[in-house]
């Protein structure tokens, strides 16, 4: 039998066909899937840009637009009053800004005993300690330690007192830090290593915590202990300095040598020149007598008050008499009929001229005092310019008030 030869397979039939075909399919399915999920992903990413637009649209508003929304029901008088308005806000910032450029901060008390024992103005004491004299003020350390207190008070007349402090591991560096913070109440970080805490904790347990500065600070004012100067008012025109057994009838005002060193350039420059020329040294009492034509003696209490807390109180002064007055106060009273607030504020104002003339600047910069006062005419409602006025006023100083003002006195009836 004759072999017949084979019919070639067709191409649809062949193997190698249908492998290519398989090859090409996938692929072609491959392809199909990527372009819709890079369709799905531009329309998504379409999407974003969308919201993303209408949410900045909705964040950044449209004053201009708001302001036409608000004001095309207006009056044009209406629209030109709250434009001076606004120009009056824009003003009174500006002037509220360029004031507190202008002026210098005023240091506060932590920072003036930080300097005192810094620069040792008018020490009256030396601890020594391990071969180092450490200049300080005797009421300084007994107001704020129990240690110095009863290591001061058994050497009331010692100049030098040596130091035999049994801690273990303390030494120069960390004592001087400790007495820096007894001035200041606070502790320099970049003198406290680690390795120096477990000493510290054992000098507070020697030495005792002290309470805050602001509170031993006006409590050595209510107290008078260790004071060592004292100020005196006269109305006399020779007003040089006077031993402290002057007139014993003249009323005195206690207070501490370190304290006005610390708060007044004015104060520390008078006692340094007393001290320097002074034979019984550092530890005599000083009393310092004041021109009461200068400083009136009514507002003395008021002064040593802000020198020892940073705040001022009006309500310190003294009653007025016309022997110890100045002479601008007793015209000012004979005029007004004995006071009010105008003379109140009188007082506020006068207070701020013997601040800067004994170079307070805490007591000078004492808005608080000011404002509290004030409050109440600022709801004056006389005038409607004036009400304009004091309403901006308040809005821009309101975060400085104490308390809410009191209601303003009843309008007489005419």
């Amino acid at each position: 039998m004759a072999c017949l030869p084979r019919a070639p397979e067709s191409p649809s039939q062949s193997p190698f066909r249908c492998q290519l075909e398989g090859k090409l399919c996938v692929s072609g399915a491959g392809q199909e899937k990527r372009a819709g999920e890079k369709k799905r992903s531009s329309n998504l990413l379409l999407l974003k840009k969308k919201l993303f637009r209408r949410r900045k649209s909705t964040k950044s508003a449209d004053h201009a637009k708001h302001m036409r929304d608000l004001l095309c029901s207006w009056d044009v008088r209406d629209v030109s009053l709250l434009v001076k308005q606004y120009e009056a806000a824009l003003s009174i910032k500006e002037l509220a800004r360029q004031a507190c450029v202008a002026r210098p901060e005023a240091s506060r008390i932590h920072q003036d005993l930080a300097k005192l024992y810094q620069f040792r103005y008018c020490t009256d004491v030396d601890l020594i300690f391990q071969g180092t004299c450490f200049p300080v003020h005797r009421a300084i350390l007994a107001a704020r330690c129990p240690f110095f207190r009863t290591l001061l008070s058994s050497s009331l007349e010692r100049a030098e007192l040596v130091m035999d402090i049994g801690t273990v591991g303390i030494d120069v560096p960390i004592l001087s830090s400790l007495l820096h913070y007894l001035y200041s109440g606070e502790f320099r970080v970049r003198d406290a290593h680690v390795k120096n805490i477990d000493v510290l904790v054992r000098l507070s347990e020697e030495f005792g915590m002290p309470n805050a500065l602001h509170f031993d600070i006006h409590g050595l004012l209510q107290s008078s202990c260790y004071c060592d100067a004292a100020l005196s008012f006269t109305s006399s025109p020779d007003w040089a300095a006077e031993p402290w057994e002057g007139r014993g009838h003249d009323p005195e005002f206690r207070c501490h040598k370190a304290i006005l060193c610390a708060r007044s350039p004015f104060f520390r420059n008078l006692l340094r020149k007393r001290l320097r020329g002074s034979a019984d040294g550092a530890q005599a009492p000083i009393r310092i007598v004041l021109n009461e034509a200068i400083i009136p003696k009514r507002y003395a209490k008021v002064i040593l008050h802000c020198m020892y807390t940073d705040l001022v109180d009006l309500a310190l002064l003294l009653p007025f008499s016309p022997s110890s007055g100045s002479l601008r106060e007793a015209q000012g009273d004979a005029g007004k009929g004995g006071g009010g607030g105008e003379t109140r504020l009188e007082n506020a104002m006068e207070l701020y001229h013997i601040a800067l003339f004994i170079e307070f600047d805490m007591m000078a910069q004492g808005e608080l005092a000011v404002l509290a006062v004030l409050s109440p005419r600022l709801r004056w409602r006389k005038r409607s310019g004036m009400l304009r006025k004091c309403k901006l006023l308040l809005f821009e100083h309101k975060v400085l008030l104490p308390s809410p003002p009191p209601p303003p006195p009843p309008h007489p009836v005419y």
